[in-house]
């Protein structure tokens, strides 16, 4: 599964990171990867990553 995150969507509301720990925050609280300085990335399928995209309120975060 692909995942793209649009950080200047994001609000910093925290959502992400309580579903699933491949999200992480820089300085500002703006959501980045754990593990990589890229906005785009592909994850095995995860449900907890899914649930985290779909529950994203400024869809800062999109599955594919």
């Amino acid at each position: 599964m692909k995942i793209q995150l649009i950080p200047e969507k994001c609000i910093a509301c925290g959502l992400c990171q309580t579903y699933s720990e491949v999200f992480d925050y820089d300085d500002d609280g703006i959501v980045i990867f754990a593990d990589q300085a890229e906005l785009e990335a592909h994850f095995p399928d995860d449900p907890a990553i899914l649930l985290a995209a779909k529950s994203c309120p400024t869809k800062a975060i999109l599955a594919d």
